[in-house]
C-alpha cells in the first residue's frame, strides 16, 4: 500500500504539473514582458526600444537590442505553449464581469482579473514591436471586449492613438525632408531635454562598457592561447616527446636542411681554428689536437640539433592546442565576438577619410605591395624552422605567387563593394593617395 500511494502521489504531481502547462507559460511570457517595460522605461523614457527614441552609441544600443530580440523570443515560444495547453486544459473560470486592473486597486485585484493584466501587458508587447500574437482567439476576442485601448500601440477598435498620429507624421516628414536635417532636429530636442545630461552619463557608461569588455576579450584571445601552448608544450608535451625519441632512438635531424646547416657549422668551426693557428693568435697544436676539438664540437653540435628536433616536434603539438583553445574561445563566446567586432567597426569607420586611406595603403603595400614577396618568403621560412619542416622553395614561390594576388582582389572588392557605399569620400581620397 505505501509502495502504490507513493506511485499515486507522484502520478498526481505529475498530472498537476502538466495541467498547469497554460499558468506557467503565461507566468514566463508575463516575466519576460516586464523584463522589456523595464529596459524602456529605465533608456527610453517609456518608449520602444528604437534608436529612434534613445541617444545610445551603436555599441550601446546592439547591446539592449540583443536583450529585447532574446526577450521576444520568450515571449513568442512560451505563448505558443499557452495556446497549445489551452486548448487541452482549462486556465481559469472567466467571467465577462471580472473586473480588470483598469477599473480597481492592484491589491485588490482578483485570479481573473490578473490573468487577464498579464495577458494584457504580453499582448501589448508583442504587438509594440510587430510580433505576431500568440494567443488563443476566445482569450483576445473576451480582452477586446473587456479591456480599454491603450497609448503604447493602435487601440482595438481601429482607432489611432497620439504616438501612432506622431509616427506616421515623422514617415511622411521623413520622405520630404532629408535625414540629416531630421537628425538635426532630433539632437537640439535632445539637448533641450531637462533629462539629457542623465541620458548622456547613461551613454558614457554603456560605451565604457562596451569598450572595457572589447579589450578585455582581445587580451583573452591573445594571453589564453598563448597560455595554453606554453603550459603544454612543458608540462604535457615535452616530456611524452622525449621519453617517446629515448625509447625509439629517434634520429637526429627532421630532415636534410637541418643536417646541411650543421655540417656547416661545424665545417666552419673547423677552417676557423685553423684560420686562428695560422695568424698566431691560438698556440700551435697538432692535427690530432685539431681534429680532437672538432669532434667536441661535434658532439655539441649534435646535441643541440637533436634538441632542435624535439623542439619543433613539441610546436606542432603545442601550436595545434593552442589552436584547437582559440577556436573554442571564438565558439562559446559569441556575444563577446559580435561586441568586439561592433568595437572595431565603430572605430575603423569613425576614423577621418585621411585616416581611412593612409590605413589602406599601409595594408595593401605590405601585405600585396610590390616588396611584400620578401616579406612573405621570411614568415614562411620562420613558420617552416618553427614546426621542423623543410622550407621548400617551389611552394614558398607558389604561395607567394598566388595567395597576395588573392588577397589584393578581396580587398579592392571589399573597397567596392561596401567602403565604397559607406564613405565614398574615404575612397576618393585613398585614389588620390594612391596616384
Amino acid at each position: 500500500m505505501t509502495n502504490f500511494s507513493r506511485q499515486t502521489g507522484s502520478f498526481g504531481k505529475l498530472q498537476q504539473w502538466v495541467t498547469s502547462t497554460p499558468d506557467r507559460a503565461l507566468d514566463k511570457a508575463y516575466g519576460a514582458a516586464l523584463k522589456i517595460r523595464q529596459i524602456e522605461v529605465d533608456h527610453f523614457g517609456g518608449q520602444p526600444i528604437s534608436e529612434n527614441y534613445g541617444s545610445y552609441s551603436r555599441n550601446a544600443y546592439r547591446l539592449l537590442q540583443k536583450d529585447l530580440t532574446k526577450y521576444l523570443g520568450v515571449i513568442k515560444r512560451q505563448m505558443t505553449a499557452f495556446k497549445a495547453s489551452s486548448a487541452v486544459f482549462s486556465v481559469n473560470d472567466i467571467g465577462l464581469d471580472t473586473p480588470l486592473p483598469g477599473d480597481v486597486p492592484v491589491n485588490q485585484l482578483t485570479g481573473p482579473a490578473i490573468f487577464f493584466s498579464k495577458l494584457q501587458l504580453v499582448d501589448e508587447t508583442l504587438e509594440r514591436y510587430q510580433q505576431p500574437s500568440a494567443f488563443p482567439a476566445s482569450a483576445l476576442a473576451l480582452n477586446q471586449q473587456t479591456r480599454p485601448p491603450t497609448g503604447l500601440a493602435k487601440s482595438e477598435t481601429g482607432s489611432i492613438t497620439a504616438e501612432d498620429t506622431a509616427n506616421e507624421a515623422l514617415s511622411s516628414r521623413s520622405s520630404v525632408l532629408p535625414r540629416s536635417i531630421l537628425r538635426t532636429v532630433d539632437r537640439i530636442k535632445q539637448d533641450l531635454d531637462p533629462d539629457a545630461e542623465t541620458e548622456v552619463v547613461r551613454n558614457f557608461r554603456m560605451s565604457k562598457t562596451q569598450t572595457t569588455v572589447a579589450i578585455t576579450f582581445v587580451l583573452q584571445l591573445v594571453i589564453v592561447p598563448l597560455l595554453a601552448q606554453y603550459l603544454s608544450k612543458n608540462l604535457i608535451v615535452r616530456p611524452i616527446v622525449s621519453q617517446i625519441r629515448s625509447e625509439t632512438q629517434a634520429e637526429v635531424f627532421l630532415n636534410s636542411e637541418m643536417e646541411e646547416e650543421a655540417l656547416e657549422e661545424l665545417q666552419q668551426y673547423e677552417e676557423r681554428l685553423r684560420f686562428q693557428v695560422l695568424l698566431g693568435k691560438t698556440p700551435e697544436i697538432g692535427e690530432q689536437d685539431i681534429e680532437n676539438r672538432v669532434k667536441q664540437k661535434a658532439l655539441l653540435i649534435e646535441e643541440e640539433f637533436r634538441d632542435r628536433s624535439a623542439d619543433a616536434v613539441n610546436n606542432v603539438f603545442a601550436d595545434a592546442i593552442a589552436v584547437i583553445t582559440f577556436s573554442l574561445i571564438l565558439t562559446k563566446c559569441k556575444q563577446q565576438v559580435a561586441t568586439l567586432k561592433a568595437f572595431i567597426d565603430e572605430i575603423v569607420y569613425g576614423l577621418s577619410d585621411s585616416a581611412k586611406a593612409f590605413l589602406i595603403i599601409l595594408f595593401t603595400d605590405v601585405f600585396v605591395g610590390f616588396h611584400s614577396p620578401h616579406g612573405w618568403e621570411v614568415l614562411l621560412e620562420g613558420f617552416a624552422s618553427h614546426l621542423g619542416l623543410p622550407a621548400n622553395r617551389n611552394f614558398i614561390f607558389l604561395f607567394i605567387a598566388t595567395f597576395p594576388v588573392i588577397l589584393d582582389t578581396v580587398f579592392k572588392y571589399w573597397i567596392f563593394r561596401y567602403l565604397n557605399q559607406i564613405s565614398p569620400s574615404a575612397v576618393a581620397t585613398y585614389k588620390n593617395m594612391n596616384e
